[in-house]
């Protein structure tokens, strides 16, 4: 039997706050770990990793969610085992550096995604992903490669909200009939990254908004889930989430459903090798598997597959994830740089300070 591991815990926005804060400490400093000795070949590779025999991952997903690939994975690779963690992305990256600084690293494949993208490029390994068979415009910054997308979307309660009633543009929602806590927003700001990615918005008018929305007195939840949870059981009319969130929901039988809300962000998420990982070729083996189209529709079942990284609706049944998007007809953005990660770091301050949320 393959030893599966979880861990479950809660971390409010002061912890990861904290976190993060710990995580640019520790990369400025630490053992020099070098670059993994990887063969230029998949061939090869392949070779490497059937010896190397195991592989440890980690990522924000329920292993749930993650098995059905997992098994795929280790059905095409009979002996590497895949032994999966689910944890949440600060507090991972915050563990990873301390672990590469005292130069005993233990996770093989890590997760980054928003605000810990550009802590996590100073820890992750140089791998050759091109010879590995990973698309070009799925590796990002050169050592991350483009996994899944978690859009952010504005969701509403189909029993609380007519479809005529919904709003359509972000403006929409400072009508007063969403005053008084019938709003459900992620207080980290993470749902106004848009407006920092779209050439028409921009911070200042970000703020502005921000500022008028927060006079609407919405109900402010500490992420994005505890939202979503608000919205599926009718104590909101409507709030922030993530794609893949609602269609878990409405596959459950929740009455939700994405609101025609737009634009939005794309929300990339990525893989990469750290530097030092104990199983480097096993490692680079699985991450460049995640990335091939067989993987894609496995993850894409589970609602955990990319998306295009800009408003593509020319193949809306590519995955479901994607169509759900296009259904809703919303338009989104992409992060298509590192410094735009960084900008986004700043970003998110501004925005929580104007929805009163900020807790420095």
């Amino acid at each position: 039997m393959t030893a599966r591991t979880m861990r479950h815990r809660t971390r409010r926005l002061a912890a990861a706050g904290a976190a993060l804060t710990v995580l640019g400490a520790v990369t400025a400093c630490g053992a020099d770990l070098g670059t993994a000795d990887l063969p230029p070949t998949s061939g090869e590779l392949v070779e490497q990793a059937m010896d190397e025999g195991e592989v440890h991952w980690e990522a924000a997903k329920p292993l749930k969610q993650m098995q059905p690939v997992i098994d795929l994975f280790e059905k095409k690779y009979p002996g590497i085992d895949v032994q999966y963690t689910e944890a949440k992305a600060p507090e991972q990256a915050s563990r990873l550096s301390v672990e590469q600084a005292a130069g005993r690293v233990s996770i093989d494949v890590a997760n980054a995604v928003g605000q810990t993208v550009v802590p996590s490029a100073k820890m992750a390994d140089t791998i050759p992903w091109s010879a590995y068979g990973v698309a070009a415009d799925n590796i990002f910054n050169k050592n991350f490669v483009y996994t899944w997308a978690a859009p952010k979307v504005w969701v509403y309660n189909t029993e609380r909200v007519p479809s005529s009633d919904l709003p359509r543009t972000w403006d929409d929602l400072l009508d007063a009939r969403w005053s008084g806590g019938a709003v459900a927003a992620d207080s980290p700001a993470q749902f106004m990254a848009v407006w920092d990615l779209a050439p028409s918005m921009g911070q200042d008018k970000a703020v502005t908004w921000a500022e008028q929305f927060a006079a609407r007195r919405p109900h402010y939840t500490p992420t994005v889930n505890e939202a979503e949870a608000l919205i599926e059981s009718g104590q909101v009319a409507i709030g922030t989430s993530l794609v893949n969130l609602v269609l878990q929901a409405r596959a459950k039988g929740a009455p939700v459903a994405i609101a025609p809300l737009s634009p939005t962000s794309a929300s990339e998420a990525y893989l990469y090798v750290p530097k030092g990982a104990p199983h480097p070729a096993a490692a680079a083996l699985l991450t460049s598997f995640l990335s091939t189209e067989e993987a894609q529709r496995v993850l894409g079942k589970t609602y955990n597959s990319r998306i295009p990284s800009s408003t593509d609706c020319s193949d809306p049944d590519e995955s479901p994830t994607l169509k759900a998007m296009c259904d809703a007809g919303l338009k989104w953005f992409p992060t298509p740089a590192l410094g735009d990660y960084q900008r986004l770091s700043a970003f998110s301050v501004k925005a929580q300070k104007a929805l009163g949320t900020d807790i420095s």
